[in-house]
């Protein structure tokens, strides 16, 4: 009993200090990626070509300084999964810096990576500073302090503390809810999500009102645009795991690799739309949600440009341009079906990340978090669908994969 009280108040102290430390450094990464965003989309024509030249950069920093920093999330799984690995501190400061980089120059890519690292590097570290003072095994409860740490990073990132908490619980493993990180999880995601509240960080909401009358016609269109959100989510995840793991791809060394690839980035980029489909995608976001005119291509142009990004060693995250992808299909098969756009963006929205993470209750919270819960019968259904139906490849390569899903 003492040993059970002792653990309690350990995970609710490191709980809270963990959420403080990380909602600090999320508001840090946030505000800085909103002013680099924005300068971007003001003088694009002026930072694009650069782009080669900072990849260049940023890989020969990591190789010099990063101590192993460039595996960024695969450190993050790593530590989780393996008794020795510790995240060295410096990939907050390099997954940060890096990311800024990528998005001030025009690159394709997300922000989920960043704050996913920050938490779990403080919480690897906070743990190994703290386990003396309660006179505990850290590596007993190494994976629990991670996901605690995860679901920080994610909270005050993206705004869904619920979502945030059941994310940091399914992804390590694929199809198992650690549930023993429960507590510590929703504790420090709750903290961190109160500190970006306090600094007044923007997280994205949009109430969907406009539902689809409930009829058979509607019904089928729903669940035909469910299997395509499935597929496409698949897409993705299977593109980037294949153009990352390319032989030939490989055999390049990796500031060559960045070098010429950016250069041919930055030329596809400033042709289409110079940068519609740079940084994270929220301009297809809000057009998906009614503020502008969506091309029936955008979403495949931002798969495109996301995996090329990323394939090439830019850093930055998937998630949001996932959220962009899905939010746009889902835009432009609701004019194809006739049914209500928001709706089938939101859908879109959730279905894509559940189907490419293979996170079925994080997706679903996240789709009640943002768009209500009166969308929350068709948000599980189409998220039950996407993630059982979309095979056992993931954006995240170190997520444990230990059986099927059917």
């Amino acid at each position: 009993m003492r040993e059970r009280l002792l653990r309690g108040v350990f995970y609710l102290i490191f709980s809270v200090i963990t959420g403080l430390a990380v909602g600090v450094i999320d508001v840090f990464f946030s505000k800085g990626l909103t002013l680099v965003s924005n300068y971007r989309v003001q003088n694009f024509d002026k930072v694009i070509f650069f782009l080669p030249l900072v990849g260049a950069l940023m890989i020969i920093l990591y190789k010099k300084y990063g101590k192993g920093s460039l595996k960024g999330m695969g450190y993050v799984f790593e530590a989780a999964h393996m008794e020795n690995v510790i995240i060295p501190k410096r990939l907050i400061p390099f997954s940060i810096v890096s990311t800024w980089a990528t998005h001030l120059f025009g690159g394709s890519a997300g922000r989920e990576g960043v704050a996913v690292q920050i938490g779990a590097t403080v919480a690897n570290t906070l743990a190994i500073r703290m386990q003396k003072i309660f006179n505990l095994n850290v590596k007993d409860l190494k994976k629990i302090l991670i996901s605690t740490g995860i679901s920080a990073g994610f909270a005050g990132l993206f705004g869904t503390p619920f979502a945030a908490t059941i994310f940091s619980l399914e992804i390590l493993n694929m199809g198992v809810v650690e549930y023993r990180s429960l507590f510590p999880s929703f504790i420090s995601a709750y903290v961190a999500y109160s500190v970006s509240n306090f600094f007044e960080i923007n997280h994205f909401h949009f109430i969907v009102k406009n539902m689809p009358e409930k009829n058979i016609k509607n019904i089928m269109m729903f669940f035909i645009a469910t299997f395509i959100f499935a597929f496409v989510g698949y897409c993705f995840a299977f593109f980037l795991k294949k153009f990352k793991s390319n032989k030939y791809i490989t055999k390049i060394e990796p500031v060559k690799k960045i070098f010429f690839g950016g250069i041919i980035l930055a030329i596809l980029l400033w042709l289409t739309f110079k940068g519609r489909y740079s940084g994270l995608g929220t301009n297809l976001i809000d057009i998906s949600f009614g503020s502008g005119e969506l091309n029936s291509y955008d979403w495949l142009l931002k798969l495109f440009f996301t995996i090329f990004t990323l394939g090439i060693g830019f850093q930055g995250g998937e998630v949001t341009p996932i959220f962009s992808i899905g939010a746009s299909l889902g835009a432009v098969l609701g004019v194809w079906f006739n049914i209500p756009i928001e709706f089938l963006a939101a859908i879109g929205y959730c279905s894509v990340f559940a189907s490419s993470t293979n996170t079925f209750l994080a997706s679903f919270l996240i789709g009640i978090e943002i768009f209500g819960y009166n969308m929350a019968g068709y948000l599980f259904v189409a998220c039950a669908i996407a993630y059982l139906f979309s095979g056992e490849i993931s954006i995240y390569e170190g997520q444990k994969k230990d059986h099927m899903k059917i």
